[in-house]
């Protein structure tokens, strides 16, 4: 039962990571050189892949989302992180913190879906390819990021909107880096028990549904190639999926951290805030330099585009048309 005498705060406080507050001028530092490598890195694919027209194919038009989504993660996250490391604006509105909550988890279920797009791109590419550029065409990669974009901005708002309504009367103290679900539940002063299972129930039918079709499109994949008869065409069809891979493993096996850290009753309360903000933090810096390393046609665009602009700054553009 909610308590009729409370209402619902002002602001909340933002702690950052509690028991590290002696290193915060330290982490800073690292996360503001975190945060401009990853908004140079994905802005880096996002104008590579709208400036080159040999990357204007369906699955470097994932890629962009995916990078724009990174942009976005970061921007929710890292720049009021930083003001409160600094010591400053450690305060963030009743309205502020559930949208900025809304905004982080929004984008996280949109990556999920994304990230599952991508891999039957990969799997039409792979097993139909005669016929890939019927079934991937540009209406129904159209079709399936707007349902991604949507579903990732529908599927949270319940909870989201619910948790604006229990009142909060424990403390204002949010102890984590910023407005997370769980741990701003956990200030309410009334029984939420019914709201946060619902949303671990949404999530996990987001995570395992999203990683079961993974599975189910890589297992298919991996049949295909084995029955491939060259050893070329293998490799091919290989390279073709390893930086999508790389991807995959790396959004699953952090959830999978995170979700183990924050039930293991030994692990103290800044571990569990450094395990959950690693989550969400990482795989935006780390996306990019997949791609970019294993990838010949953004390395091609990187070269084209920048290369040739420094070299010859005051007829870049001459250049590079001359180039096409």
């Amino acid at each position: 039962m909610s308590d009729p005498n409370a209402s619902l705060p002002s602001q909340f406080i933002i702690v950052g990571v509690p028991g590290l507050e002696d290193h915060y001028t330290t982490f800073f530092f690292i996360f503001l050189l975190l945060f401009i490598a990853t908004i140079l890195g994905n802005l880096l694919i996002v104008v590579l892949v709208a400036l080159d027209p040999r990357l204007h194919t369906p699955m470097y038009f994932f890629l962009w989302n995916l990078a724009v989504l990174d942009v976005l993660m970061t921007t929710a996250m890292i720049p009021k992180l930083l003001s409160v490391l600094w010591g400053h604006y450690r305060t963030i509105s009743f309205a502020g913190c559930f949208l900025q909550m809304y905004f982080i988890i929004s984008i996280a279920v949109v990556e999920i879906f994304l990230v599952a797009a991508m891999a039957y791109d990969r799997y039409v590419a792979v097993v139909k390819p005669l016929h890939y550029n019927t079934i991937i065409n540009t209406r129904v990669c159209l079709t399936m990021t707007t349902t991604v974009w949507v579903l990732g901005f529908l599927i949270p708002l319940l909870n989201v909107v619910l948790a604006t309504s229990v009142p909060y009367c424990i403390s204002n103290y949010v102890l984590h880096c910023f407005c997370d679900y769980p741990t701003v539940m956990s200030l309410a002063c009334a029984d939420v028990t019914d709201q946060v299972n619902l949303a671990l129930f949404l999530a996990m039918v987001v995570d395992w549904g999203a990683f079961l079709f993974v599975l189910f499109t890589y297992s298919r994949i991996i049949i295909s190639v084995v029955k491939m008869k060259t050893v070329e065409s293998r490799k091919k069809a290989f390279y073709m999926c390893s930086s999508h891979v790389v991807v995959v493993v790396l959004y699953y096996v952090s959830s999978i951290v995170v979700y183990i850290g924050l039930r293991v009753d030994s692990i103290p309360p800044d571990g569990r805030v450094f395990i959950g903000g690693l989550n969400y933090f990482l795989t935006p810096l780390v996306n990019p330099i997949i791609y970019s390393l294993r990838n010949e046609k953004i390395k091609a665009a990187i070269q084209r585009y920048f290369r040739l602009k420094f070299a010859f700054p005051h007829g870049a553009k001459i250049s590079v048309r001359a180039a096409e």
